[in-house]
């Protein structure tokens, strides 16, 4: 079926009722899919940046703990900032001093707490190069002058982030899929309705010659065109919703916006479309299962 004559019509609407249920469960149906898939996009999209942003800052970011009891630790914090920035690969260290570990530990146990009733270990933030250092050397080099330095590379927590990250990238491909298959199963539904409800019109219009592509073309029209309304109005809406939810990512640098940003808004155009897609195969495939089933009556 070629595009112009999907978008132009022609005589044969005027079998495919204009209003009553089918033609308003398409279009409710659309717009609630679209809506969702929106949804499921803003969460792909959000997720995306978020990992990306925790990867990024943790990759070139390291930190050595030193754990000794009160006597010893100076001496070994020393120690190992010494061995650390001597160390090929690190390109800043530096001590975290009482009050950064105080504002650090603040969310937990308060403001008001002193380090010094606590055994906190002294914390030296490094910051890598783009190449990093070679971690079993660094290690090694710890371990002989400062014993109970410990070096965290963060791959621990990079690893697990990336990890679910993908899995939510798929979590969300399988909702757009389920989406799109729901879609098509309604849509179904309604054109068989009423293609059932035509039933006798159809009967007439093959009497007289029409061709099936001509009867199924008025159907396949219709209900593409309904499809697309209704899931360009979901479209409209959820990216209303996402455009003035709140901003939370300028209160807590962990978390970013929820929806797209940038060149990602233009993604949301597909979800209309696909919509209409899927009502035009669905749509299509049953007119004609419709159709040989009359004809083998």
């Amino acid at each position: 079926m070629k595009l112009h004559r999907l978008l132009s019509g022609g005589a044969a609407d005027g079998i495919v009722p204009t209003s009553g249920f089918t033609a308003w469960l398409v279009s409710l149906v659309s717009l609630a899919m679209a809506a969702l898939g929106v949804a499921a996009l803003a969460v792909c999209f959000a997720t995306d940046r978020l990992a990306d942003r925790w990867s990024a800052e943790l990759a070139r970011s390291s930190t050595v703990t030193i754990m000794v009891p009160e006597g010893q630790m100076d001496a070994q914090a020393e120690a190992a900032l010494i061995a650390v920035r001597t160390t090929p690969g690190i390109q800043s260290a530096r001590l975290l001093s009482e009050e950064e570990q105080s504002a650090l530990l603040a969310p937990w146990l308060g403001s008001d707490l002193t380090l010094d009733v606590l055994p906190v270990p002294r914390v030296i933030v490094m910051e890598e190069t783009v190449a990093g250092p070679d971690a079993d050397s660094l290690r090694l080099r710890l371990e002989g002058e400062a014993p109970d330095a410990v070096y965290d590379d963060h791959t621990r927590w990079r690893r697990p982030m990336v990890a679910a990250a993908q899995r939510l990238r798929l979590f969300g491909l399988g909702a757009l899929g389920l989406i799109a298959l729901a879609t098509a199963g309604m849509i179904t539904l309604a054109a068989q309705a009423s293609l059932a409800a035509n039933e006798q019109i159809i009967g007439t219009l093959r009497l007289i010659g029409a061709q099936d592509n001509y009867i199924a073309g008025a159907f396949v029209r219709r209900f593409t065109l309904r499809a697309l309304g209704g899931g360009v109005a979901g479209t409209v809406l959820a990216a209303l919703g996402l455009l003035f939810m709140p901003d939370m990512a300028r209160e807590a640098a962990f978390v970013t916006r929820l929806g797209p940003q940038g060149a990602q808004w233009a993604l949301l155009l597909t979800v209309p479309l696909i919509a209409a897609a899927t009502a035009f195969i669905a749509t299509r495939m049953a007119a004609f299962r419709a159709l040989r089933h009359l004809e083998d009556r």
